[in-house]
């Protein structure tokens, strides 16, 4: 599918197009996909490239800001980028050639049957295609004309490489056989056997003395030049591993599997690894380094594009699956954690107003009434207050026990309630004081603590979680305590993953969870009795909030969309559904716009009437 340049841009321009009641947004997707990636390269500007199931191409700064979308073809099965990023190739019962550089395509030409996988020689001149019959056809570049064939296999093909001369090229089928031809005479040398299973992926070391095979057998093989057994296996994995990559100068080998991790080895041949790498929440199905092999990047069906530091292992950029993009409103100006940087924007302008110079991750926030005050909390187990007219740090509150999260404001802004996600601690901080006024164990009955809601009255504080290891009934708690007799009030039996007062405290909302199903209960918190199970959410629920009149109940869930509801008759108005997971809600003050915090690291401003009426 050849697309007209006239229409590259109307395409991409309809593709990104919001719903009417999305006021503004704010921030852009950092290295969020809106498909499953399939092939991703670094260019040697350190800049990357990434293909989509969908047939975009997009184009990524190393922060994550989205340089250049473009919609190509989504007939395409298999899609495999040269070794600088400047074409790529994609294949169906044809061979198509693209340029990123032009962001179109060069030429096509038919494939005698199913093209399976690709393989460009490291100078670029030549093409190699797999096919479902065991065909293996060689393409000279730019002009796709045919260089030949080998002999193949007698299945599929399901991984070509060439090595690092560009002189041999490794193909591994589904007759669990991997071959080595010459890439001249087109005659095989070699022919390794004993692998248990699909071999999905091969990479030779740039030295050319051994190449790596993956294996859905759970295990990567080392084969030595001169050996006709594997050397290794490398066995640290508990799932089928899918993809294989050098770094360019050899140092490292990086693997990926089907149980959402990347293995790093610094020496495969003994079985020597440096990282083991986990942040993706589904398949993987590309990796790649960057030419000083400093970076790693990834990328598959979960939609996100991770860069990994392979200096200390760490996640450069790129969603934190520990961070949630929390929003807090105060006034006209919306702090935002998307990225996990703390950001400020006016909401009226759309402009950034506070970039702030602290270069540490922030998974968490939030802001006091007055907003004057605002507390950030992440992968330290500190939580910091900030004076927002200086956009300082005025104070640091130090936890033993971490990661710390949910942190929220009683209504007079006087006190701080943070939680010790996984050990259950409860920490209440009186602002100026260095140390906490009350600390509470298992203050969720033995629960992780998910969510944290002061009443309005500043004297009772509600906190729930989620039970891992219930086996049945309740899977979690939701607990009030009394502050001032530092005493629990009582105990609602529901696994809670968000938690919210009504601005007269008469009602208390939670989103619950369980391995059946999610729903957003209301309880008359006066009565202590349950008034709506308000089923309809198919993920995690992460936020609810009543509208400032208390009219409205709204609940953001990790299925994408939001519901909003009415209070007094636990009828649903509106289910709207988003092109990203919703994480936090907040309401303006006057209750007109409510403003998300996006799983695609943006935020958006809705206009509620506009929403429920559209």
């Amino acid at each position: 599918m050849n697309v007209p340049a006239s229409l590259l841009s109307h395409l991409v321009a309809d593709y990104a197009a919001q719903p009417a009641f999305v006021d503004r947004t704010f921030g852009e997707p950092l290295f969020y996909t809106e498909s499953e990636v399939l092939a991703l390269r670094y260019a040697p500007d350190d800049t990357l490239w990434t293909i989509e199931e969908t047939g975009i191409l997009r184009h990524w700064a190393p922060d994550g800001r989205l340089l250049e979308r473009v919609y190509l073809s989504d007939t395409e099965d298999v899609w495999t980028f040269n070794r600088d990023a400047s074409l790529f190739v994609s294949g169906t019962n044809e061979i198509a050639l693209w340029s990123t550089t032009k962001a179109g395509e060069l030429g096509r030409v038919p494939a005698e049957s199913w093209v399976t996988s690709f393989a460009f020689s490291p100078d670029g001149k030549l093409l190699a295609s797999g096919h479902d019959d065991g065909r293996i056809s060689l393409w000279a570049l730019p002009g796709l004309k045919p260089a030949g064939e080998v002999e193949g296999h007698d299945d599929a093909i399901s991984a070509l490489t060439f090595s690092a001369d560009g002189l041999q090229l490794t193909s591994a089928a589904d007759d669990q056989l991997i071959r080595v031809w010459d890439v001249r005479s087109k005659n095989r040398v070699r022919e390794w056997r004993g692998t248990l299973d699909r071999v999905p992926s091969l990479a030779w070391h740039p030295s050319g003395s051994f190449l790596v095979s993956a294996g859905w057998d759970t295990s990567v093989r080392v084969w030595e030049t001169s050996a006709d057994d594997p050397s290794m296996l490398l066995n640290a994995h508990s799932d089928q591993v899918n993809i294989v990559a050098f770094s360019p100068d050899g140092n490292l080998l990086a693997c990926s599997d089907s149980d959402f991790i990347i293995h790093v080895w610094e020496d495969p041949r003994r079985a020597k690894q440096s990282f083991v790498l986990n942040g993706h929440t589904d398949e993987i199905r590309a990796l790649a380094f960057n030419a000083n092999g400093t970076r790693l990047a990834s990328a598959g069906a979960d939609r996100v594009v991770h860069i990994w530091d392979m200096t200390t292992g760490k996640l450069a950029a790129g969603p934190n699956p520990s961070a949630r993009n929390t929003s807090a409103v105060a006034g006209s100006t919306l702090f935002s954690t998307g990225g996990s940087l703390l950001q400020a924007w006016n909401t009226e302008t759309g402009e950034r107003t506070w970039p702030t110079t602290n270069s540490e991750s922030v998974y968490f926030v939030a802001v006091t009434p007055n907003g004057k005050r605002l507390a950030t909390t992440g992968p330290t187990l500190d939580a910091k207050i900030w004076d927002v007219a200086s956009n300082k740090v005025i104070q640091t509150l130090s936890h033993t026990r971490g990661p710390i999260g949910s942190p929220a404001f009683s209504a007079d802004g006087q006190l701080l309630a943070t939680a010790s996600v996984t050990d259950g601690l409860l920490w209440i901080w009186k602002l100026g004081v260095s140390e906490a006024t009350l600390v509470i164990p298992e203050a969720a009955d033995n629960c992780t603590l998910e969510a944290v809601a002061f009443h309005p009255n500043g004297k009772y504080v509600a906190v729930g979680g989620l039970d891992w290891l219930a086996t049945s009934g309740a899977e979690g708690a939701l607990c009030v305590w009394d502050l001032e007799a530092r005493d629990k009030l009582l105990t609602l039996e529901a696994g809670v993953t968000a938690i919210a007062f009504d601005a007269k405290g008469r009602y208390l909302a939670a989103g619950t969870f369980c391995e059946r199903s999610q729903s957003v209960v209301v309880w008359d918190f006066e009565k202590q009795e349950k008034v709506f199970d308000l089923p309809g959410h198919n993920d995690r629920i992460n936020a609810v909030a009543f509208s400032p009149d208390g009219s409205w109940l709204v609940s953001g869930s990790d299925d994408s969309t939001i519901r909003v509801w009415n209070v007094l008759t636990g009828r649903l108005v509106v289910a709207r559904q988003f092109d990203a997971a919703v994480q936090s809600l907040a309401f303006s003050e006057d209750g007109k716009y409510i403003v998300t915090g996006n799983g695609n690291t943006t935020s958006y401003r809705l206009e509620l009437k506009k929403m429920m009426e559209d």
